[in-house]
């Protein structure tokens, strides 16, 4: 006779249990914690409250209780950040999915709901579970650079955070004692006390493996998919072995442009007619007016140089690279703001295609003496992928940030 799902002989793995579930879950307590937080940071980073033009969540009310002006110091923090929300993520998959498998029998469980606190705790549950496939699939196409959302991963990914985050706290409340418990006592226990636990099969199969054995490969499978993805947070012979990262492992060339790039000037429709030395023209608005700058008028301007990377939301980042151009605090004294305190500023590209043709920068950013208009990277003058003739570049800001082809620039209140 064909068994049912809901059925308790369907279940007949030996593996399950509750130590084996509880190594499981603490391990995601502490990944998961982690995870939300570099989120947030993340989600800081682009300075949403930059309204209209950063903020993709304009409903986020008391959500963006915490936002804060994000700093340009350590120039690397979003490298770092961001590497970690990435590289945990991707690493703490098959952990998820072997705590889901470990699970699963409660979900079957008859009846449904067998009373009002019960019924509260399964609606959870299913928020918890759903949740976190949800942000751990989005996660990964959006590293993989397949946008298949229906609609902007920015928003989806925030609001589903805090969903899934929500149920995680109050799932976590109720188990982290119970699994802390088991931890600690049930190593003591023999195998037919073990038993006693609805997640223990009562008509269990052969055993295939030991749940140490089953832990081991769960922790393998995490290992496996850190070592291929790490790299791309990493300079030197490391980068190589990222090799889930579609920006990681591969060098798009040679030479001094030649590091990672996100959006090359085909995809981003960039005409070459536009940026040539004959056409293009910067423009600048402030309080003083506008001034209008070909690229030989800003050579003439004082040139500096900075060595940073870019270090974009996918997780990956490049080495620090030598940028030279004018300093953005510079440019914002030319219509006005010569006073030593500089506003934010609304950033335009020529780019056609694409998310973030228009970004914001906020005024200890422009202030920072790194923040430049790069004209020059590693001693070359910028390719065209890399954002010729001009493009911005500014410490420990999301790659987005560091606007390519740059076009126009409003200093002022946004």
């Amino acid at each position: 006779m064909t068994r049912s799902p809901f059925s308790p002989g369907f279940w007949r793995s030996p593996l399950r249990g509750p130590r084996f579930t509880s190594v499981l879950g603490l391990v995601l307590l502490v990944g998961i914690t982690v995870l939300f937080l570099t989120g947030l940071v993340s989600y800081a980073a682009y300075n949403p409250d930059l309204s209209p033009v950063n903020d993709k969540t304009p409903d986020k009310g008391l959500l963006g209780f915490y936002l804060f002006s994000w700093p340009t110091n350590p120039h690397w923090l979003y490298r770092l950040t961001q590497g970690i929300h990435v590289t945990l993520g991707i690493t703490l998959i098959p952990v998820l999915l072997a705590k889901l498998w470990s699970v699963v029998p409660r979900l079957f469980t008859l009846p449904p709901a067998r009373s009002l606190a019960h019924a509260l705790e399964r609606i959870s549950l299913l928020l918890l579970v759903g949740g976190g496939l949800f942000e751990f699939v989005t996660g990964v196409f959006n590293v993989q650079l397949e946008y298949v959302f229906p609609g902007s991963f920015y928003p989806l990914h925030f609001y589903g955070a805090w969903v899934f985050f929500t149920a995680f706290v109050a799932h976590a409340v109720l188990k982290t004692p119970m699994a802390w418990r088991n931890l600690r006592h049930l190593r003591h226990l023999r195998h037919s006390q073990e038993e006693r636990n609805d997640l223990v099969s009562q008509d269990p199969a052969e055993p295939t493996v030991s749940r140490r054995g089953a832990l081991w490969f769960v922790g393998g499978g995490s290992l496996l998919l850190f070592a291929t993805t790490v790299g791309q947070s990493f300079d030197g012979p490391l980068r190589r072995t990222a090799l889930l990262a579609p920006h990681g492992w591969a060098e798009p060339g040679s030479g001094p442009n030649g590091f990672q790039i996100n959006k090359t000037a085909a995809y981003a429709g960039i005409d070459a007619a536009e940026t040539s030395t004959e056409a293009w023209r910067l423009v600048v608005v402030g309080r003083a007016g506008t001034v209008r700058l070909s690229r030989a008028e800003l050579l003439q301007l004082p040139l500096h140089s900075a060595a940073l990377p870019i270090a974009c939301v996918e997780g990956w980042s490049t080495s620090d690279q030598w940028w030279r151009g004018v300093r953005l605090r510079d440019l914002a004294a030319l219509v006005g703001y010569d006073d030593g305190d500089p506003p934010d500023v609304f950033v335009e590209s020529l780019q056609r295609h694409g998310a973030f043709r228009r970004a914001a920068l906020r005024a200890n950013q422009v202030a920072d003496p790194r923040s430049l208009l790069a004209l020059f990277v590693n001693g070359e003058e910028l390719s065209p992928d890399h954002g010729h003739p001009a493009r911005v570049i500014v410490p420990a800001a999301p790659g987005v940030l560091n606007t390519k082809w740059v076009a126009r620039m409003t200093f002022g209140d946004l």
